[in-house]
């Protein structure tokens, strides 16, 4: 958090609103589904993939804005697996684009401390692709500043169902899947995420109001921020503006505020059915 603001000029939009943060609620997970970069290029009269593009430059931003900040993660949300119903010439090209990030930006990553993760179902990536997701995670993996997950190839409904199928695997292999009973806590732990906490604040660009298949299990209890900013036009100051908008939310996790919480006095707090006025059978 000190070194954003010193990276910051005094007195200017970015400096003031990452003045009024508190330090000491800052989300430790933010995720964000990245949208709006095809609109991005249509307003403008470009080609589709010059809006990849340009969002390629914005996830540099924040990436560094994050770390910055001190988050212990960030997943953003990259491609999907329902996005190969895409025209092909576009899915390729996101490939390259995705490729000459990973190129481009190492550097940084490695600068900022920043571990590279790519998670989804990445055995179904072009081999070149996967080849340069790989050494990109290898090269980081001793980073730990920040975690960086890359949803690639990613469905919320397919990585749960990959979860599940983990735990059946496992169970058969020390033969006890007939004993097998799921849990929670099990499904949590076999995550492509697992190793960060959940998501305390996701965040949607583009306006749309849906989920769109991400994160489906660890979303549960994150507060949603939705924006109709299209991706390449997110700014520092709208993630700053995002991060206090969540600062000023009550967690609750399905309990009560405190103001809501009824007194302890035990003359004015009763459990008795007289009290309730129920009819007893």
């Amino acid at each position: 958090m000190k070194e954003l603001l010193q990276s910051l000029t005094p007195g200017d939009r970015d400096w003031r609103l990452a003045s009024e943060l508190d330090p000491a609620r800052i989300p430790a997970h933010i995720a964000i589904i990245m949208d709006g970069n095809g609109r991005w290029a249509k307003r403008r009269n470009l080609p589709r993939i010059l809006g990849h593009k340009a969002g390629m430059d914005t996830v540099s931003r924040i990436v560094e804005t994050c770390a910055q900040l001190g988050l212990e993660a960030l997943t953003l949300y990259a491609f999907s697996v329902d996005n190969w119903k895409r025209p092909r010439h576009e899915v390729e090209g996101l490939w390259r684009l995705l490729r000459y990030y990973l190129r481009r930006e190492m550097p940084r990553l490695m600068q900022n401390g920043i571990q590279l993760v790519a998670i989804g179902r990445l055995d179904s990536l072009p081999p070149e692709v996967r080849r340069e997701l790989l050494a990109g995670m290898e090269k980081t993996s001793e980073n730990r500043r920040m975690r960086l997950n890359l949803a690639i190839n990613y469905g919320g409904r397919t990585e749960i169902v990959d979860a599940v199928n983990c735990l059946v695997d496992e169970a058969r292999l020390k033969g006890e899947l007939s004993s097998l009973r799921i849990t929670e806590e099990m499904v949590s732990s076999r995550l492509y995420t697992a190793p960060v906490g959940d998501p305390d604040l996701l965040i949607r660009t583009s306006g749309e109001m849906r989920i769109s298949n991400f994160l489906l299990w660890q979303i549960a209890y994150s507060e949603l921020y939705v924006t109709d900013t299209l991706w390449p036009d997110f700014s520092r100051a709208e993630l700053l503006e995002a991060v206090l908008d969540y600062q000023n939310r009550e967690r609750r996790f399905g309990g009560l505020s405190v103001d809501a919480l009824p007194s302890v006095d035990s003359a004015s707090f009763s459990l008795e059915e007289e009290a309730l006025e129920l009819p007893l059978a």
